[in-house]
């Protein structure tokens, strides 16, 4: 086995996500899959900065999770309001040691574990506008496309998924 790798064992943990942090990301990811949703974690966006998860839904919209671990994760986090630009709805994600008093009522809120999500209050939706919509879809194909061939060049077995439905 080499020393070095091109690919790292999980570029998408660059360690400064916490375990808990970890298992809400695992739980709404599921969550989404139910509801026939394709995710992408820790995604650059235009702005620059990089969201926890961007779903895209069945219909069309953009979603942006993100995701606090703690009290204190949530506090110290002033880009937040910035993701609203970049999605049709925006919520928060935690685990059931958060209280869900601290998330604004204005944002969607998910409640996750390891295992599974529930949606506790939908987000409002904030149409994204048509070149907007674009620019993140091109982003959202181009991220995707980057990393299936990252994988695949990392020799990961990657999985062909045959008849997805649109």
């Amino acid at each position: 086995m080499p020393i070095v790798t091109p690919v790292p064992s999980n570029p998408l943990a660059d360690g400064r996500q916490s375990h808990n942090a970890l298992l809400v990301r695992r739980g709404v990811q599921r969550m989404l899959a139910q509801m026939s949703a394709h995710v992408l974690p820790e995604l650059s966006l235009a702005s620059g900065r990089r969201a926890d998860l961007v779903a895209i839904m069945r219909n069309g919209e953009f979603w942006i999770i993100e995701i606090k671990s703690s009290v204190e994760d949530f506090r110290v986090d002033r880009k937040w309001p910035d993701y609203r630009a970049h999605s049709d709805r925006f919520f928060f994600a935690t685990h059931p040691e958060v209280p869900a008093s601290i998330f604004p009522p204005e944002c969607g809120f998910i409640l996750a574990d390891g295992y599974g999500a529930e949606i506790l209050r939908e987000a409002p939706e904030h149409r994204l506008a048509p070149a907007t919509r674009r620019a993140l879809m091109l982003r959202f194909a181009r991220a995707g496309a980057a990393r299936l061939t990252n994988a695949e060049l990392a020799g990961l077995s990657v999985p062909v998924l045959d008849g997805e439905s649109d």
